[in-house]
């Protein structure tokens, strides 16, 4: 049997349940779109949107307040743009407020450290602040794919800084724990970045949009730990295709107080067995 693309998106998805994977990657039966994940698709798109801003009228006395006008732009626009999607999700209107004003304050954090970074780049540089945003502007929505282990991933962003590469991977989640999915993901972005440019990063992090920006050191253990996961997945998948051999984890994952997993009514997890 020929292998199955993967993601890091499938890999935790086996991780965390099998019988979720075989419902959604070999029966491929259709998932439910949910606000957080309408709400991650605009915040990505404003964050990829705001690098391709016109920067001509940038000065020292008024970059920053031009940064926070553009990023609120952005984003009005582009929930605008959403609106249909937002729709088809049936929530209240308080609930839409909700949200859209706890993305809106998620966008103005993330401008707010841009701008102490374009700051601080300009005056320890000597260099103006079109030149310092410039230096700042990642690669952004980088497909990256891998020939050798057959896996596929989209970077959020790619910075030079100085000598080093950082990756970054941005997140709207209400908790700022490094979870071990968020470990993995950055571990496979950094192989696959290894095999495509012969070097590994230097650095990977979550920019928890809610906080600040978490980093860690890309070494041998992280990269070992993509490859036996990404081994272990391809073994299993390539082998086996019936259900009976994607067992179910049964847990607050299957049904919580504001929703349940996309495939909890085919599942019945929590049926006598």
């Amino acid at each position: 049997m020929a292998k199955r693309l993967e993601s890091p998106s499938s890999i935790n998805t086996f991780k965390q349940c099998r019988r979720k994977y075989y419902y959604q990657y070999i029966e491929k039966l259709p998932t439910v779109p949910n606000v957080h994940q309408v709400r991650g698709n605009i915040t990505h798109s404003v964050l990829e949107f705001f690098f391709d801003i016109d920067i001509s009228e940038f000065s020292l006395e008024n970059y920053a307040l031009k940064c926070r006008e553009i990023i609120q732009k952005l984003f009005l626009s582009t929930w605008k743009n959403y609106q249909s999607k937002l729709n088809e999700l049936n929530l209240n209107q308080d609930i839409k407020q909700f949200y859209f004003e706890e993305t809106m304050l998620m966008l103005m954090n993330w401008v707010n450290h841009f701008i102490n970074d374009l700051k601080d780049i300009a005056a320890k540089k000597g260099i103006s602040v079109q030149e310092a945003f410039k230096e700042l502007t990642p690669i952004r929505e980088q497909e990256i794919n891998s020939k050798e282990h057959y896996v596929r991933g989209f970077i959020d962003a790619i910075k030079q800084v100085n000598e080093e590469i950082h990756i970054i991977d941005y997140k709207t989640n209400s908790t700022f724990e490094f979870k071990e999915s968020f470990k993995l993901q950055l571990a496979i972005y950094s192989l696959l970045y290894l095999e495509l440019h012969g070097r590994k990063p230097d650095k990977v992090g979550i920019f928890f949009l809610r906080s600040k920006l978490k980093m860690m050191n890309v070494d041998e253990d992280l990269l070992e730990l993509a490859r036996k996961e990404i081994a272990f997945i391809h073994g299993h998948t390539q082998e086996k295709e019936q259900m009976e051999h994607y067992p179910k984890t049964v847990s607050g994952l299957c049904k919580w107080k504001s929703g349940q997993c996309d495939f909890y009514g085919v599942c019945k997890p929590h049926e006598a067995r």
